[in-house]
């Protein structure tokens, strides 16, 4: 079992998308950031990322780098799940708070849940997500930024035997991942 946390932090800006979970969301102002600025999956993917040990977003998509300039980060959380089965882990679940004064997240939520999890090959069960204010107080409270934090749970797909159930170590007898399920369907 190995957990990780996730936290990303954006100001709000006038003349950009807001994007947060892969939902673009009414409202007078963006998130500012090299790619889409999406908080949420910024925090959930540095939360898987650092339960695998694999470093952060930084390290995997530098915003010095033109090639994420833009992208969507429902795009570069699809590149950590791949990461993710290579090293065979499995996402247990996430968890994920989003902390704005405004706008109001619970319309949104759902399918902020759903995106994640299509996105990562799991069950909606599978991903929580809530949003809090913080009452004015702060960069949040203030309207300057929205922030967001994440933990979850991996589990690597050794872990289920008392030897590697993977023959060579490479993925063929297993229904559980995304990838047999693609070659099979």
């Amino acid at each position: 079992m190995r957990v990780g946390m996730g936290y990303d932090v954006h100001r709000l800006t006038e003349g950009r998308d807001l994007i947060l979970g892969g939902v673009k969301i009414p409202y007078e102002k963006g998130l500012l950031g090299h790619s889409d600025a999406d908080v949420l999956i910024h925090a959930v993917m540095d939360a898987l990322l650092g339960a695998a040990a694999l470093g952060d977003i930084g390290r995997h998509f530098p915003d010095t780098d033109p090639m994420y300039k833009g992208i969507s980060s429902i795009r570069l959380l699809e590149h950590v799940g791949r990461l993710l089965e290579e090293e065979r882990y499995l996402v247990e679940n996430i968890d994920a708070t989003i902390i704005a004064q405004r706008p109001k997240m619970l319309p949104h939520i759902e399918s902020m849940r759903k995106n994640i999890a299509e996105t990562l090959g799991i069950s909606v069960d599978q991903v929580n997500i809530k949003a809090t204010t913080e009452e004015g107080l702060g960069f949040t409270g203030t309207g300057e930024g929205i922030s967001s934090q994440a933990v979850c749970l991996l589990e690597k797909i050794t872990n289920y035997s008392s030897f590697d159930v993977t023959p060579g170590g490479a993925c063929s007898t297993c229904s559980g991942c995304r990838r047999i399920s693609e070659e099979q369907g």
